[in-house]
Formats: structure tokens, C-alpha cells, sequence
């Protein structure tokens, strides 16, 4: 296990009476980086933070979280990180403020400083002219809103966002994945984003971890992820028409080209690398068509993530089939 990541684990199991919810996960991640803790509902994601966060016991297994040991040290490793979890939890009888201090003095500050921090974390999230409304008349995103600022008392080193913008409507989850982008940039914080939302982890990691029915089925990079699943690059070539017959021949005789087939805006190819662009270009023109525009389209986040989940998928179902059991 590496001592020096601000997160490493070894085995992490936990089942419950419905079944294993993480199976035997190991990984590490490094810090300064932000995680995106990938799957579909019940993958596993919320029973992962909470084994980092010594909220749950493992049934075997062990973690590393700052160096501490979360299960016989959660304390202290609460201490230095911050949790924002599905369900903003916060106390509808209390304001906003109100709410804040009562996360501080949990945390053991007292005094005008806490009061301070609680205003300052309140401006942040634009939401100091609601300090001292109760919480109960807050929408959704208002309360994820108080919900992040509370994550930040104590200017934890590590963030653990489970489903940060979950319920909430399409102009409040792009509010919400601009406040989260705030945090995880230029600080050296890291964060661990566990999501089913693809968009906002695309824009926000370093890092996927694919966990599909508890275990951990890819982690690393995007683009080191997708040279493991596929030969090459994506491009698109953009024409005046689709491609016919001879654009694809003429495009598939292009060394670097791996394939090439007609789109909507001309022909979708895989490549080499982007090296294979000008001579593309090239052989357009000589073939006559009318190019207006080209350019390689590395995989996504999004096309990685399904692809492994597809796998997953697959290899889960022959396991099935194998032990001739029905999916």
C-alpha cells in the first residue's frame, strides 16, 4: 500500500444482508487529484466513501486515508476531511447559519473566529443574504449550495462529494458542478467524486474508478483507459455530403487510417494518431471532395466509462452462464 497517497486501499470488502456492496477493491490515488467514483445505483459508490470516511467497518480488507486509518482512527480523519453527502442533511429548524455553526462546534471551534469562517463559507456559495432563514423554505439547490459550504469548515485536505448534484434541476446542477469546479482547482485539495453523472466528472477528474455490482473494474486515467480499450483515435472528416464509396476508399488508403465508414457530416474514422490529420486533408481534395472541416476526436470520459461498463456487463453475464445459472 502506498504511504505517501492521500487515499490507498487493499482489499476493501463490505457486504450487508442484501449482498457484497464492495468487493475486494485496491487502489491508490495520489494527492492533489480529483477521483471520479464511477458506476450505475447500487455499484457501490456511497458504501466506498463511507469505508474512507470510517463511517462503515470493513468486513476485511484495509484503507489508508491521509495516512490514517479510517477504521480506528475515523475521528481524526474526519477531522481533515469534508463530506457532502446524496441528502444535504442539514436541520430545517435551524437557518443557514445556524446550520454552519453546529458543524463547527462539532468540530470543537468556538468563539467569534467560527462565526467568521461561517460567513465567509456563506459568501462563497452565495448565500450570505440567506444567513438567517430556516433551511426549510431552501430549494434544492440552495440547500446543496449550504451543504458544500459546510464540507469546507475546517479547510479539510480531502473531499468526499457523493452524488453532489443528484435532484437537482438542470440550471442548479450546472450552478452546483461550477461551485464543486471552484474547489477541486489550484489548491491542491483532493477530492473524490463519486457520480453517475458523466458530464460533470468528465469536466472535473484526473482519475476514473469504474465499480460495477462492488467491484472495482477499471481505474486511471481517461485517455491511459481508453489506449487499453482501443487501437488509435477517433475523427471526424466533415463534408459536403456523406461519403461515398470512393471518399472511403480514398480515406482508408491513408496510412495511419485504421477504418473509416460514411456519417451525417462525411465519414467517421479511427486513426493512428492526430500526425494522420494533414495527410487526410490531403487526400480529400485529391479525391475530389469538398472538406470543411476535420479534426481528431480523442475517446471521452463518457466513451470510456461505457465501454468498461459494457465489458463488465458482458463478463458478468458469461460468468453467469458458465456456472449455469439464469441472469
Amino acid at each position: 500500500m502506498d504511504a505517501s497517497a492521500a487515499i490507498a486501499t487493499n482489499g476493501l470488502t463490505r457486504s450487508f444482508p442484501s449482498g457484497v456492496a464492495v468487493d475486494d477493491v485496491t487502489f491508490s490515488l495520489p494527492a492533489g487529484e480529483v477521483l471520479a467514483l464511477l458506476g450505475p445505483n447500487g455499484a457501490g459508490k456511497t458504501t466506498t466513501v463511507r469505508l474512507l470516511d470510517g463511517v462503515l467497518q470493513p468486513d476485511r480488507g484495509s484503507a489508508r486515508v491521509l495516512g490514517l486509518d479510517p477504521f480506528t482512527q475515523g475521528h481524526e480523519v474526519r477531522q481533515r476531511t469534508g463530506v457532502l453527502t446524496e441528502n444535504a442533511g442539514l436541520d430545517d429548524r435551524l437557518t443557514a447559519r445556524e446550520n454552519l455553526l453546529a458543524s463547527a462546534r462539532l468540530r470543537g471551534w468556538r468563539g467569534p473566529a467560527a462565526g467568521r469562517t461561517v460567513m465567509e463559507l456563506l459568501e462563497r456559495f452565495e448565500m450570505a443574504d440567506r444567513a438567517d432563514d430556516l433551511t426549510q423554505g431552501f430549494s434544492t439547490g440552495q440547500r446543496k449550495r449550504i451543504a458544500l459550504a459546510r464540507s469546507l469548515l475546517g479547510d479539510p485536505e480531502l473531499l468526499f462529494l457523493d452524488e453532489p448534484t443528484a435532484g437537482l434541476d438542470p440550471t442548479a446542477t450546472r450552478d452546483v458542478a461550477e461551485l464543486i469546479r471552484t474547489l477541486t482547482e489550484g489548491d491542491g485539495r483532493t477530492v473524490v467524486l463519486a457520480t453517475h453523472f458523466l458530464a460533470e466528472a468528465g469536466a472535473l477528474a484526473d482519475r476514473m474508478a469504474v465499480l460495477h455490482r462492488g467491484r472495482l473494474v477499471a481505474f486511471g486515467r481517461p485517455d491511459e483507459l481508453a489506449a487499453d480499450l482501443w487501437a488509435g483515435m477517433g475523427a471526424e472528416v466533415t463534408l459536403d455530403a456523406m461519403a461515398d464509396g470512393p471518399m472511403i476508399a480514398a480515406l482508408r488508403a491513408v496510412d495511419g487510417v485504421l477504418d473509416a465508414s460514411p456519417s451525417a457530416s462525411g465519414a467517421a474514422l479511427r486513426i493512428r494518431d492526430r500526425s494522420v490529420l494533414p495527410a487526410l486533408s490531403q487526400a480529400v481534395v485529391a479525391a475530389g471532395g469538398r472538406l470543411y472541416g476535420l479534426s481528431g476526436q480523442p475517446p471521452s470520459l463518457e466513451d470510456v466509462y461505457y465501454e468498461i461498463e459494457q465489458r463488465a456487463q458482458a463478463d458478468h453475464l458469461a460468468a453467469i452462464a458458465s456456472n449455469g445459472v439464469q441472469p
